[in-house]
């Protein structure tokens, strides 16, 4: 089944390097992009992704304060937040949020495991 993924940084280069990953793993999904939380917001209500891949370490709001604000607007959106903060607190407060925590550099692997899971 198609899905619609929204992909959530400040980075252009590392949207880029996210889509180039679900590109390999998922070509037939629709890919949409937001390079900040407010951005993020307004396209979960206008598109309606199903998933949201958001980066942890963004000006104004994080990805975690992001993560909760989806989660109570949407709770059925699969979420993932990416981080090179490996820290336990981060990946602790992603996972009570309800969200995957996927670690930077990114590999097609974690990405391709969380997508399997998040779509089952």
């Amino acid at each position: 089944m198609t899905q619609k993924v929204l992909i959530v940084d400040d980075s252009k280069l590392a949207r880029m390097a996210v889509t180039k990953a679900l590109n390999s793993l998922r070509p037939d999904w629709t890919r949409i992009e937001a390079s900040s939380a407010d951005e993020a917001l307004a396209l979960i209500k206008q598109a309606a992704p199903d998933i949201v891949l958001i980066d942890f370490n963004m000006p104004g709001k994080d990805g975690l304060t992001l993560a909760g604000e989806i989660r109570q607007l949407a709770p059925q959106i699969s979420l993932a937040v990416i981080s090179a903060n490996h820290q336990l607190e981060v990946i602790e407060r992603a996972r009570a949020t309800g969200a995957a925590f996927l670690p930077k550099p990114l590999t097609e692997k974690s990405l391709g495991d969380f997508l399997n899971a998040a779509t089952q």
